[in-house]
Formats: C-alpha cells, structure tokens, sequence
C-alpha cells in the first residue's frame, strides 16, 4: 500500500502518513486505530514504547 492510498482510507494527508513513518509525528489514537486497522495490524505493532520509556522499565522491576 503506498502512502497515498493509506492516507485516503485514513482520511490524512500522504504528508502525515510520512511524517509518523519517520517519527515526526505522534498520531492521536484514533489515527493510530485508523491505521492499524486499515493495514490490518494489530495496533501495538505499529506504535509501540520505545525501550526506554521509564513506563516499561517500572513493569519489569
């Protein structure tokens, strides 16, 4: 799928889609869910915490 279609069934700009595929942007949730679900992928797998994040480090300890 190109960016362009992904961004149509999302209803975004091709330009939003490349800025949250480069990590310029954070998308809302119901983006997030939007494009999760349009590319048929669980959303955890597309947006995740990197593995830094102070909130997974609280889970493993």
């Amino acid at each position: 799928m190109t960016q362009e279609e992904l961004a149509q069934a999302v209803c975004v700009s091709r330009q939003t889609i490349n800025s949250i595929e480069t990590g310029r942007y954070v998308p809302s949730t119901v983006l997030a869910l939007r494009v999760a679900a349009a590319l048929a992928t669980p959303v955890e797998q597309l947006f995740g915490l990197p593995e830094d994040d102070p909130m997974l480090a609280q889970r493993r300890a």
